[in-house]
């Protein structure tokens, strides 16, 4: 079905950075980028997929099934986003809140191009029929500077608005306290919009704005014609490999230093904070829970507890967990079981969605999602769609939301001082 061929290249970051200048001449292009950060769990450097030679996109009504037959039917590559309002497809919840950027709630694709990098190691895997422009694409990425195109026309001073003000934010967050000290919930993500209207923004080179300032694990840069997804998230929401899944939940999050000792210092107290831990722990039971939704009995795992990484922007506290499925579990069902994450809603997971409904100001749309993509073997690996900014070029509508978990212990002032932190790296890069 498909044809491999694989290329060295001289300078992979020149190939990079011409490769997605190539890619803006398709309608669909999903671009997973690793930013040479370790990961044991990882398959390839990057890789990109262009051009759909069939799709699927949906609301979330039976959205589930609909992907499930879809997977099943090609077994071929697909690429694409699950976004965070398909809860309703698993619980009997609704999202009623404004949305400006009006993306589709679900949308997959089976690519007639897609091009993988590991080290200097290209490899073009074209569906057949399209296999003698294998090696045009090549010597036409490889000799042309695509990144002295032109710029796409953009807004100057750019308009940053918050959907809500620090004085709402207080008390919207002081009603999530109180439903925790009822005991409605444990923990709830509570997360608030940043949008700008009437805006144009180069997507292309904002991404690799974005991209370069915060150095993520789990980048990405997704167009689906006029909607752009730019995106430096750095958590993997779950993948498999084979018989295992790994799911690694952040909760935890402290800022940077340029002076080296204070740097070290803010990472010591992260790793010691018992608030941000608790919150860890807490995620990690309820991913060990929706995991073993799936799993073989007793094969959940908690690999790695609130170890704490250091990131561009700012320090994380993530857990790594795993379980083995049995070789018939179907990948979407996986994903249907997990679905949304822990670590982006709260627990009990439902109520903690109930009560997000109702106090958050925006529809999360592809924010708090997923992106990733399937292999012809039934494999997957999703990141969390975090620390992105969201465009609809033809409404000119540019949005990126942060959150923080909040629990018993939470103090609302710190909980906006910590959005703040996450909006640091988007907020620069839109308004310079």
């Amino acid at each position: 079905m498909r044809k491999k061929v694989s290329y060295t290249a001289s300078d992979i970051q020149k190939f990079k950075d011409s490769l997605l200048h190539w890619s803006q001449q398709f309608r669909e292009v999903v671009w997973l980028e690793g930013n040479d950060h370790p990961d044991a769990y990882g398959s390839f450097d990057a890789i990109l997929a262009v051009d759909a030679f069939t799709s699927i996109r949906s609301d979330f009504h039976n959205a589930f099934h609909e992907l499930q037959e879809y997977q099943s039917q090609t077994k071929d590559w697909l690429f694409g986003y699950l976004s965070y309002d398909l809860k309703n497809d698993v619980e009997q919840l609704s999202s009623d809140n404004p949305d400006g950027l009006d993306f589709p709630e679900l949308f997959f694709f089976q690519p007639k191009k897609i091009i993988r990098l590991n080290g200097n190691i290209v490899d073009f895997i074209y569906l057949n029929m399209l296999d003698d422009e294998i090696g045009q694409d090549f010597r036409a990425i490889s000799d042309k500077d695509f990144a002295k195109g032109e710029a796409a026309q953009t807004t100057e001073n750019i308009r940053i608005r918050m959907r809500i003000f620090k004085d709402e934010y207080f008390r919207k967050v002081e009603k999530m306290l109180s439903h925790i000290h009822r005991g409605d919930i444990y923990e709830a993500n509570f997360c608030q919009e940043f949008y700008a209207t009437d805006t144009q923004i180069d997507s292309l080179r904002t991404y690799q704005k974005l991209n370069y300032i915060s150095d993520a694990p789990f980048s990405v840069y997704l167009k689906l014609n006029d909607k752009y997804l730019l995106s430096a998230s750095p958590e993997r929401y779950l993948k498999k490999m084979g018989t295992k899944i790994i799911s690694q939940p952040i909760k935890g999050t402290a800022r940077r230093s340029h002076e080296e000792v204070e740097d070290e210092k803010l990472r010591i107290s992260l790793a010691q904070d018992e608030k941000e831990l608790a919150e860890n722990i807490m995620i990690v039971d309820l991913v060990r829970n929706d995991m073993s939704k799936s799993a073989v009995k007793r094969s959940v795992i908690v690999e790695e507890l609130g170890k704490v990484y250091t990131f561009r922007q700012v320090h994380q506290m993530i857990s790594t967990i795993t379980a083995r499925v049995e070789p018939t579990k179907n990948p979407v069902e996986i994903i249907k079981e997990t679905f949304p994450m822990g670590s982006m809603t709260g627990a009990p997971k439902i109520s903690a969605m109930k009560i997000i409904e109702e106090l958050e100001s925006f529809k999360r749309s592809l924010y708090s999602g997923a992106v990733g993509y399937f292999t012809p073997e039934g494999d997957f690996d999703f990141n969390v769609v975090i620390r992105s900014i969201l465009y609809n070029a033809t409404n000119e509508y540019v949005s990126f939301s942060v959150g923080s978990a909040i629990t018993a212990m939470a103090n609302p002032e710190r909980e906006y001082e910590e959005c703040l932190i996450k909006a640091k790296a988007m907020r620069e890069v839109l308004e310079g």
